[in-house]
């Protein structure tokens, strides 16, 4: 594999105006408290966390948490003899709670360096965007990567937002790369990007790959070839086609035959195979969001308006941060998501603002006044460097069960950031410069 030296340079990089949230007078400015203590909560421990992890070259992933078999057994509500998938080992009574590092070739790598891109974007503070760079740098691998569908999640939440906020041909050069990596997982006859190369499945597509079609639009608007976006709408459709039951809940992963049909369809990551993992509706809600806004047809628009309403009338909790999956047990024991919260929040920001729909707006202001709040938003110095807590990577495998992820905090300050920008008039995603 062949790396290049440092992509970002620091001199002649378009500096953002910090955009304040809310409007003048003291009364609005202490309503609105709760947005710039965290802000500044995450503007803290970002900064840290980036000190403190750049030697070792890696990424912050999440915390290392342990779990039972009663409790997994509880949740999914079925003996361990029948789960569908092998539990992670237990970590060392010394591993546990300390931080879990990745590399680049791991699909979350590219939430920090985004996170610390955010957090610039919201103050104008040139030191985050000096960690930004730095960070951003680092995931350079990962634009060469031809074994996953998870390339929209690495390089376009790092370099897509360093597009946009420090834009330079190399950055084009290396999204554009990354496209085509991506696009040479499309199978014309399935209509769909391959998710997975592990398992049993024939052709694995999970609803997550919804959230890397962005890469694949802007990769049309940086070269002016059409290839990128058909590939995106020919999988939106599919996926349309054939991940949602009647209700608008989708499967998590959908498997195909060569001939296009479905071989099966269930979760990996949810209660079971007809429940709602509650990210994978996130997931949804965003993925066609984002893909109505990028092409104006009607039918990607009113998927997520359905699945829009569907969460709102399921998601139970009344603090509106989902339980790990929408059909698991309700109880004060039952894991929360605040990674799924945070998903749907900046999903729900977007839609609203298209279709000057408030109520949208106000469910994810609610969602992230919740998440802002003590009970998710950690105290500087805690938490090891993460900015929220309680959410769950995958309670099935005992992977990541109530610990801070870093996608959770990426779509924190990605929903924060544009309900600062709609409350001032502004479409709440910043087109990058082409």
């Amino acid at each position: 594999m062949h790396v290049s030296k440092s992509i970002l340079a620091m001199s002649g990089a378009a500096l953002l105006v910090a955009i304040t949230y809310g409007c003048a007078g003291t009364e609005k400015a202490q309503s609105d408290d709760w947005y710039a203590n965290a802000l500044t909560t995450a503007v803290a421990q970002l900064r840290q966390t980036a000190d403190d992890v750049d030697s070792t070259g890696l990424f912050p992933r999440s915390l290392m948490t342990d779990y039972s078999l009663e409790q997994l057994e509880d949740q999914l509500q079925t003996a361990h003899s029948n789960f569908k998938v092998e539990l992670l080992e237990h970590p060392s009574l010394a591993e546990y709670r300390t931080l879990r590092l990745c590399d680049a070739a791991d699909w979350t790598a590219g939430f920090f360096p985004g996170s610390l891109w955010l957090a610039y974007e919201m103050t104008g503070d040139t030191t985050l965007r000096e960690r930004a760079v730095r960070y951003t740098n680092k995931m350079l691998p990962a634009s060469y990567m031809t074994d996953t569908h998870d390339l929209g999640f690495m390089i376009n939440c790092s370099y897509g937002n360093a597009l946009r906020l420090a834009p330079a041909d190399s950055i084009r050069e290396v999204m554009v790369r990354t496209a085509d990596n991506l696009i040479a997982r499309f199978n014309p006859e399935i209509g769909c990007i391959r998710s997975w190369d592990f398992g049993e499945w024939n052709y694995p597509v999970i609803i997550d790959n919804m959230m890397n079609l962005q890469l694949l639009f802007n990769a049309t608007k940086l070269t002016g070839d059409s290839k990128y976006k058909d590939v995106a709408i020919k999988h939106a459709r599919t996926t349309l086609a054939h991940h949602f039951r009647p209700d608008h809940t989708c499967y998590h992963v959908v498997s195909y035959k060569a001939d296009g049909t479905v071989e099966s369809a269930g979760t990996f990551q949810g209660k079971n195979d007809d429940s709602a993992w509650a990210r994978g509706q996130g997931w949804a809600l965003y993925g066609f969001t984002e893909t109505f806004r990028e092409t104006g047809v009607d039918e990607f628009r009113d998927k997520a308006v359905a699945v829009a309403e569907m969460i709102m009338a399921r998601n139970t909790p009344a603090d509106k941060i989902p339980y790990w999956d929408l059909d698991a047990r309700a109880g004060a024991d039952t894991p929360r998501d605040a990674s799924a919260a945070a998903v749907i929040a900046s999903g729900m920001i977007e839609l609203g603002y298209i279709l000057k729909e408030q109520r949208y707006t106000d469910y994810a202001e609610q969602i992230l006044r919740s998440l802002a709040s003590a009970d998710y938003l950690a105290e500087q110095g805690t938490n090891c460097g993460f900015v929220l807590k309680h959410s769950v990577g995958s309670l099935p495998h005992g992977s990541e069960i109530d610990t801070p992820l870093n996608y959770a905090d990426y779509y924190f300050l990605e929903a924060l950031n544009r309900l600062a920008r709609v409350k001032k008039g502004l479409a709440p995603v910043e087109e990058f410069i082409s």
